[in-house]
């Protein structure tokens, strides 16, 4: 039996100043922003853009072809999806069928929330576990699966 044994690592990244890590993570050909902190046991792939004094923290994945705006909080075990399956199963290599996703600025991302091809517009907040389907285009915080603008003041 052949086993393959790959380990995580730090891979042609784009660091700005002042960015902490905490290991183990898996970074490569993504650019992260002037005074970022990442959690362990994060993933972040190519064609990533974080913005500016962002905080990641553990146990979540950004796939590639997110960008994620200034001053934001990205919560453990958040995850992005950029392949929705159009055509009824993974794109398989095919990265013509994966979609871009933007995050402004000052948006916090709770734990475990996940977050399809969308645009969020700046100053939002996404509940922990809540399903992001649609672009968000107007400041607010939002719950649920799919997640929807909650009226409560």
């Amino acid at each position: 039996m052949t086993i393959s044994l790959n380990e995580s690592d730090i891979i042609n990244v784009n660091f700005g100043k002042g960015v902490k890590i905490v290991k183990p993570v898996n970074l490569y050909s993504c650019q992260i922003g002037d005074d970022c902190s990442i959690g362990p046991f994060v993933e972040i792939q190519a064609d990533v853009i974080i913005g500016k004094r962002t905080k990641i923290q553990s146990h979540t994945f950004i796939c590639s072809l997110v960008s994620i705006g200034d001053d934001c909080f990205i919560g453990h075990g958040v995850m992005f999806v950029n392949d929705k399956f159009s055509n009824g199963c993974p794109a398989k290599g095919d990265k013509s069928l994966w979609q871009k996703t933007n995050i402004g600025k000052n948006v916090y991302i709770g734990s475990n929330a996940t977050i399809l091809p969308v645009s969020i517009c700046d100053n939002v907040v996404i509940g922990a576990g809540a399903v992001v389907t649609k672009d968000i285009t107007e400041p607010g915080t939002y719950v649920g699966n799919p997640a929807r603008k909650n009226e409560n003041k």
